[in-house]
């Protein structure tokens, strides 16, 4: 099973989102279950269940982990094809961000319109690179600061822009034959505050 996988088939978005569907890939993705055992845990009757799975299955979002003799009947043992699931902006293609139409870098709706594209790019070449039997060469950034005022923000994040830029300079080679061209998708927003655990009275 897969960490995290892509979905940009648009009908295999519409499947996976059916709350249902959702509710069936969450159990499997937590281990293999037969329709008779996920009927119980979902409350519906079993060849509901199993109509669920076929569409599951034919979409790639689950697959057979093995089968099992129950009295007379062999049971099927299906397991999620991931852990998690991202859908693709590709999933939506008409209507896809698209981070080209404008340039504001102090945007949020471009921030996420890049992010969409992080999202549409990275997972076409884990798709690429699967079939391929490939390993795909990524490194990622993570972390948190918090900053005394706006005005420290607003210094950190020139400082920031100053100091990739002079990187890019130095290591930019739009000649070198055999080079290959790498996104940089640099960053910066408020963190989500979590909610606040509720004090007993």
């Amino acid at each position: 099973m897969l960490d995290v996988t892509v979905i940009e088939d648009p009908e295999a978005a519409a499947v996976s989102l059916d709350p249902t569907r959702a509710r069936l890939l969450a159990e499997l993705a937590a281990g293999p279950a037969s329709a008779a055992m996920l009927a119980g845990k979902v409350g519906l009757p079993r060849q509901k269940v199993n109509y669920h799975l076929k569409a599951l299955e034919r979409h790639g979002l689950v697959e057979l982990a093995g089968e099992r003799r129950k009295g007379n009947v062999t049971e099927r043992l299906m397991r999620a094809t991931a852990a998690s699931y991202v859908i693709s902006p590709l999933a939506l293609a008409a209507v896809q961000p698209d981070p080209e139409r404008f340039r504001d870098q102090l945007s949020a709706r471009w921030l996420l319109a890049l992010g969409a594209r992080l999202v549409r790019d990275v997972g076409s070449l884990v798709t690429g690179a699967a079939k391929a039997r490939q390993r795909l060469a990524t490194y990622a950034l993570d972390g948190e600061v918090r900053f005394a005022s706006a005005a420290e923000r607003a210094a950190f994040v020139e400082e920031l822009t100053a100091g990739v830029t002079a990187l890019i300079r130095k290591y930019d080679a739009p000649d070198a034959e055999g080079g290959r061209g790498h996104r940089i998708v640099v960053a910066v927003h408020p963190t989500l505050k979590q909610s606040e655990p509720e004090i007993p009275q």
